[in-house]
């Protein structure tokens, strides 16, 4: 029987990570860099990709390399795949963290709902969900040959719950159906490819609730009040789930949804 600490070690394995440059895709990398892997960052703006790979190094040189692309764009998700598995010489694990979240800024899009377009939610559902498809896709046989796929989609409370729309009276913030109607559909996703991919790739969800940024004071505030463990979580909270469902000590899991939400979904 191997020891905890084999089992969560990560050396000589290979991941590519989606959103990468976000709080939650850093969160992500950081993790599986201190783990041992050697991790692709993958966002959308190429000089955030390279900052990003800039602070890694810093924990462990040469463990981490930049692959900027834009998700919306399906051909240019298929190429990026093949070049990461390229670059890095395999892959072992697929992190897709990258999505359009509430507070991201674009017409149409988190604003009160008679207010929410369909060009938003179009928009929405290529990164957030569609773009996970083609990942997978592109991405099945060289996690099927690692014989350690692991593929973890970051999900939200908001694809298992709905919004409580209390939390947000007398703010700017909002809460598009887009983004909830994409996380939903990936846990769903999870499930799916959890029976497709199987034995040989294993593929997990982690469902965050909310995490404390630069929300209105009174925002935070009803959030912690309205959950069991009285706060918001922080970037930190999730590192431990990354890990466990990364690694080997969690090679008998798949198809699940691993909550890390403070207990918000108890009441």
């Amino acid at each position: 029987m191997r020891t905890l600490a084999e089992l969560m070690d990560l050396r000589g394995r290979t991941a590519l990570i989606t959103g990468g440059a976000g709080h939650i895709g850093m969160a992500a990398a950081e993790t599986l860099v201190e783990q041992g892997a050697t991790v692709a960052i993958l966002d959308q703006d190429k000089d955030s990709c390279h900052k990003c790979v800039e602070e890694l190094v810093r924990i462990r040189p040469g463990c981490a390399i930049a692959v900027p692309c834009d998700l919306e764009d399906e051909k240019a998700t298929r190429r990026i795949v093949y070049e990461a598995v390229s670059r890095l010489g395999g892959l072992d694990i697929l992190i897709h963290s990258a999505a359009y979240a509430a507070s991201t800024t674009f017409s149409g899009w988190s604003v009160p709902f008679e207010q929410q377009t369909v060009e938003a939610w179009d928009r929405a559902m290529k990164v957030n969900l569609t773009s996970a498809f083609l990942l997978v896709q592109e991405a099945r046989k060289a996690l099927a040959v690692s014989g350690r796929g692991s593929v973890i989609f970051i999900s939200s409370i908001y694809g298992v719950a709905g919004p409580d729309m209390r939390l947000y009276e007398g703010t700017t913030m909002g809460n598009p159906a887009g983004y909830a109607a994409s996380k939903g559909g990936l846990l769903q996703l999870t499930r799916y490819l959890a029976t497709v991919l199987a034995p040989r790739i294993r593929v997990n969800a982690i469902s965050p609730g909310g995490v404390k940024r630069d929300q209105p004071k009174v925002f935070q505030e009803r959030y912690a009040a309205r959950t069991p463990l009285g706060r918001m979580a922080t970037e930190e909270d999730l590192k431990g789930a990354v890990a466990y469902l990364a690694s080997d000590l969690s090679a008998y899991v798949t198809g699940h949804n691993l909550v890390v939400d403070g207990g918000w979904m108890v009441w």
